[in-house]
């Protein structure tokens, strides 16, 4: 698996409604702010996405750099909360096949902008959202 230099980055689609309120469950319930975001639309998100295979233009998966890896799609979802406080159950959730885990969150990816909406530009995050955002 290909190595990233940055940490605990969380690549989103930054136009999608869905998405961009995971980051901000994420970042609310993260109060050491160990995560920081990078949407696809960005020049770093861009770049992150291209090294590890992502269509920056039609992504169907966030993806998170944990431990110098990179996560995708119920991996990276799972390896997200199981790292929230509080959360640490959610790493009970990998014993459920990854094929059946990912079959559902490729319904939900697939259909995301149907069922979820769109943003006509990326979303802006508050000030101190703001401040753990990569770009």
């Amino acid at each position: 698996m290909q190595k990233w230099p940055d940490d605990d980055v969380i690549l989103f689609d930054g136009v999608c409604i869905f998405c961009s309120r995971w980051v901000r469950f994420v970042a609310q319930r993260d109060t050491t702010k160990r995560f920081r975001f990078t949407p696809i639309q960005s020049d770093y998100g861009a770049k992150l996405a291209r090294t590890f295979g992502i269509d920056a233009d039609d992504p169907d998966t966030n993806a998170v750099v944990h431990g110098g890896e990179v996560f995708m799609k119920s991996d990276a979802a799972l390896t997200v909360l199981s790292h929230l406080p509080g959360w640490s159950w959610t790493h009970a959730l990998f014993a459920v096949p990854k094929p059946l885990r990912n079959a559902m969150y490729g319904l939900i990816a697939h259909n995301r902008y149907r069922i979820f909406g769109k943003y006509d530009a990326c979303f802006v995050p508050d000030a101190d959202l703001r401040a753990r955002v990569i770009e």
